[in-house]
């Protein structure tokens, strides 16, 4: 499968070489590194490289000769920043989901996002007036806010928590579209942490999916969704939104009393399965990249992994 989403994407990859200068590192060697990566849960390009050095398996996927030299890791890091891009990403899980024609339902999904932990320690939030490196140890009774500080490790995380009673986390915001058939995911992207992200970064995904369809498609999605705002401009999309329903919210009889509301909440689960596979074997419980672009990037990469998994073993069931 991999094979054949980096032949579709030879000619993106044309315009990542150059003419003059020392070769780089094949993009499509770089892919299938990264891939390996986040399948064997492997915590850095340090590990990786040293595992490519001795593991045959890694080198046939990679294709490396038994007695190629091994990139260096720094080398290794540097192409991977430098060459995969967010556009890159998205061209990839694009071709990837095409290897799963017949296996998405085309009308019915759900809708959720997730914390992303960043790489940044509670002593960088430090206000933003303060010159210099000090002044960020001993934070305890002061007041801190997003409006008033900023991480100086990573200045595009926000402080956030997912739910009351949680403690707040330097964090940004997964989000995905899952369809309801067998749990695959249909979209994904990554946005700053804050109370209204989930419902924009939503808005932004069911409008992309719903241009390439001429009737009405579902969206199932937990409380935190049943706000008018949102109910209203999903209805003018052409979505049915099947949120679940809580006191004085948007969603009334109109909605719940039809079958299909019943079975969307039913299904909402299949949304929780790709964020435990990104946390527990991808490399998403706490992103080591800094940066809404490279958090983006990494997101909707471990996405596509997350897809390339799943597709194979659904052909199998359904062969």
């Amino acid at each position: 499968m991999v094979d054949a989403v980096l032949a579709e994407m030879s000619k993106n990859f044309d315009g990542l070489y150059s003419q003059v200068g020392r070769p780089s590192i094949a993009p499509e060697r770089l892919l299938r590194a990264l891939l390996l990566q986040v399948f064997y849960s492997v915590r850095s390009e340090r590990l990786l490289m040293e595992q490519l050095n001795y593991n045959l398996l890694f080198r046939w996927f990679v294709g490396l000769e038994i007695d190629d030299a091994v990139w260096n890791h720094a080398v290794f890091s540097k192409n991977r920043d430098r060459l995969l891009n967010q556009d890159l990403a998205q061209k990839f899980f694009a071709h990837v989901k095409e290897q799963a024609a017949g296996l998405m339902s085309d009308e019915h999904f759900t809708v959720d996002g997730t914390l992303i932990e960043a790489w940044a320690g509670q002593k960088s939030f430090r206000r933003k007036d303060e010159g210099g490196p000090g002044g960020g140890g001993d934070f305890h009774g002061e007041p801190r806010s997003n409006q008033t500080h900023a991480s100086s490790t990573d200045p595009e995380a926000r402080l956030y928590k997912k739910s009351a009673g949680q403690e707040a986390k330097l964090s940004y915001l997964g989000h995905t579209l899952v369809e309801n058939r067998n749990g695959l995911i249909a979209a994904a992207m990554t946005t700053q942490a804050d109370g209204t992200a989930e419902r924009d970064a939503a808005l932004l995904m069911l409008h992309e999916w719903s241009r390439t369809r001429s009737g009405r498609i579902t969206t199932g999605a937990d409380k935190a969704y049943d706000a008018s705002d949102f109910v209203s401009t999903v209805r003018e999309l052409g979505v049915t939104p099947h949120v679940a329903r809580r006191q004085n919210g948007a969603i009334d009889e109109r909605t719940s009393r039809h079958p299909g509301y019943a079975i969307s909440l039913n299904k909402r689960w299949l949304v929780e399965k790709p964020f435990g596979w990104l946390k527990q074997i991808g490399p998403l419980k706490k992103v080591k990249l800094r940066g809404l672009a490279k958090v983006d990037w990494l997101f909707v990469f471990s996405c596509a992994a997350f897809n390339l998994i799943r597709i194979p073993k659904l052909r199998a069931q359904s062969a």
